[in-house]
């Protein structure tokens, strides 16, 4: 993360969950803290189930999990799968939450709509393929494995 990032305290509200109202989109909502701050704000980001398929392709997610899913037991695997596609839609929207944070946030409660940053997110969430590998690993408490 760039140095305007690292001004922010960052955590997981909530998601990824479906969005009311919007079929095939996906609200993960964060809580936003910049130091200079009182309080902080929830910022929902909305990603489309279109981008998330697209981009998994893209980045190599389904081989990288795969792979990375070779040392859990068969049976416990489709487990782990549901949880990794939660966290893999999670990285993505962190990772559109940064493009916001790159480009001026204010104080407010906020939602980060399907259609904003949609060419932004294509091209970060590839050259942030290894950050998306390692929550994912991470989360799930495997060894790191990052994707071809």
């Amino acid at each position: 993360m760039d140095s305007e990032a690292s001004q922010f305290r960052i955590t997981l509200f909530i998601g990824p969950q479906p969005v009311k109202g919007k079929p095939f989109t996906y609200s993960t909502v964060y809580n936003v803290k910049k130091r200079s701050w009182k309080g902080g704000v929830q910022v929902a980001v909305e990603l489309e189930e279109s981008q998330i398929n697209s981009l998994s392709s893209s980045i190599g997610f389904p081989e990288w999990l795969d792979q990375a899913l070779v040392q859990v037991p068969v049976e416990e695997r489709p487990a782990y799968q549901e949880r990794a596609q939660d966290l893999f839609v999670q990285a993505l929207a962190w990772c559109k939450l940064d493009l916001l944070l790159q480009s001026g946030i204010t104080q407010n409660n906020q939602c980060i709509t399907a259609d904003t940053f949609v060419t932004e997110l294509n091209m970060v969430a590839i050259n942030k393929r290894h950050f998306v590998a390692s929550h994912v690993a991470t989360e799930l408490d495997l060894l790191p494995h990052h994707p071809a």
